[in-house]
């Protein structure tokens, strides 16, 4: 991994066989990001994506391996009770050119992924809402 800030921009470079999450929760630490909003593309041939079921209150997530293009990932870095929490989400295709995608659980990089990190001022926190199970946004 390596990256280069530029005033409230960071743009990041993951390299094969690193996590995704794992990456962006070490920059966002390091860098001190409250508020952000996070977008990517690259290559993965190993990640978990899942879809929420609200009446169960759970996530029902899908691991893919093989090679995969990002398409799209996309979400926000806020907090949940003044620690860092990330939301992202990721749509991936195949081979064929079909795509797979939802809530993003874990990406292993294959070959490379590009991702631009956009900081904005302020924090906003999160709670739980009973009705859905999810952690939304706190103004």
């Amino acid at each position: 991994m390596d990256y280069r800030r530029f005033n409230d921009t960071i743009v990041l470079r993951i390299d094969r066989g690193e996590e995704i999450i794992e990456k962006v929760r070490e920059v966002a630490e390091r860098e001190q990001i409250r508020l952000a909003q996070v977008s990517a593309l690259g290559a993965t041939d190993d990640f978990t994506v899942g879809v929420y079921d609200v009446d169960a209150k759970r996530y029902d997530s899908k691991t893919f391996t093989g090679p995969h293009e990002i398409v799209s990932l996309t979400g926000t870095i806020t907090e949940k009770d003044g620690a860092f929490y990330q939301h992202l989400h990721m749509s991936a295709g195949n081979k064929t050119c079909a795509v797979v995608g939802g809530h993003l659980n874990r990406a292993v990089v294959s070959v490379t992924c590009e991702m631009v990190i956009r900081i904005l001022s302020g924090a906003v926190d999160r709670r739980p809402d009973p009705e859905t199970g999810i952690n939304l946004l706190r103004f």
